[in-house]
């Protein structure tokens, strides 16, 4: 499973968790709340008003956690790698197989890192390059610059020029 189809499925179940949460905890607590409001301005009782109050800031409290949590979720996802470049090629016309690759891992900014390994008869080279804003911070070959946009459209597992 690509790396981005898991984040995503992270974050759907998240969500849906959230959710959740809220039809079978909050809502009841709520419609509680809401029938409590009801008694309060049918009786006019000051003990009810007060069990109203305290009813309406807990839930004010437990809502205003649950949007803390939901800000950090969505802050770890921006930061986790959402995008994937991967692109397979023969760098040398003598060496076949497509055995080198260039993979950009990138999160949803943009940043990130480029790797390319170059296979060729005698040895094998690895280099690592740093991407800010989708913008390779080194010069980058053809293949980096095509291993970046895949990752940047969504493009891109497995794909050979």
């Amino acid at each position: 499973m690509p790396i981005s189809a898991l984040a995503g499925l992270v974050f759907g179940v998240a969500v849906v968790s959230i959710g959740l949460y809220h039809a079978t905890f909050i809502a009841p607590r709520l419609r509680r709340a809401d029938a409590a409001a009801g008694t309060v301005v049918a009786s006019g009782s000051g003990d009810a008003d007060e069990g109203f109050v305290r009813e309406r800031s807990t839930q004010a409290a437990f809502a205003q956690r649950t949007e803390e949590r939901l800000e950090r979720i969505e802050a770890a996802l921006a930061r986790d790698l959402l995008r994937v470049g991967f692109l397979r090629y023969n760098s040398f016309s003598d060496v076949g197989s497509d055995q080198s690759f260039t993979l950009a891992l990138l999160n949803s900014q943009g940043d990130g890192v480029v790797i390319t390994s170059i296979f060729a008869r005698e040895e094998t080279r690895t280099y690592g390059k740093a991407v800010r804003h989708f913008t390779p911070q080194q010069g980058v070959s053809k293949e980096e610059q095509t291993a970046i946009a895949m990752a940047r459209n969504g493009d891109g597992v497995l794909a050979t020029p």
